[in-house]
């Protein structure tokens, strides 16, 4: 898989990566049209579901996202519901997890830079579908800085309480 994979804008580059993508049923179509997006990227996609839009407890697909990534079958996550929070929440139940709801392309890039995000979590009741595919390519282009979020990042996964 090396190298770089060159997205339809060309001035964004990313690395092609598993991802795994989940959502409820308000965010199917969304789910349905960013899966095809990270495939045309040159991602390999995993999707955990739904396969229709059939009422779901976005808590279900929130779990099986985190399991993915938590485990290493996938690199990177892609969560979505309505708001994204109700998700983001559920996916952030596993300490392996970081999942950081975005709403613009700085964001999701701060999520990777600053917080060393692996999931990414929107709510589809309130990006579009070409904001959500911008912030999708920010951070997976996104690196984390290390350095001082080093230790901060480490205590996600590991609260002193």
């Amino acid at each position: 898989m090396g190298g770089h994979i060159e997205s339809r804008h060309p001035s964004v580059r990313s690395p092609p990566v598993r991802i795994a993508i989940a959502s409820d049923h308000a965010a199917f179509a969304l789910k349905a049209e960013l899966a095809v997006a990270l495939a045309e990227w040159g991602h390999e996609v995993v999707d955990l579901g739904p396969f229709n839009d059939d009422r779901v407890d976005y808590p279900d697909f929130g779990y099986k996202l985190a399991k993915a990534v938590g485990t290493g079958e996938v690199e990177r996550g892609v969560a979505l519901c309505g708001s994204g929070i109700g998700i983001s929440i559920a996916v952030n139940r596993d300490p392996a997890c970081r999942a950081a709801l975005v709403s613009d392309p700085y964001s999701a890039t701060l999520a990777r830079e600053h917080n060393n995000a692996n999931v990414i979590a929107m709510g589809a009741r309130l990006i579009g579908v070409d904001q959500a595919k911008a912030c999708l390519q920010a951070f997976l282009s996104g690196t984390f800085a290390g350095g001082r979020h080093e230790g901060r990042v480490a205590k996600l996964s590991h609260p002193n309480f």
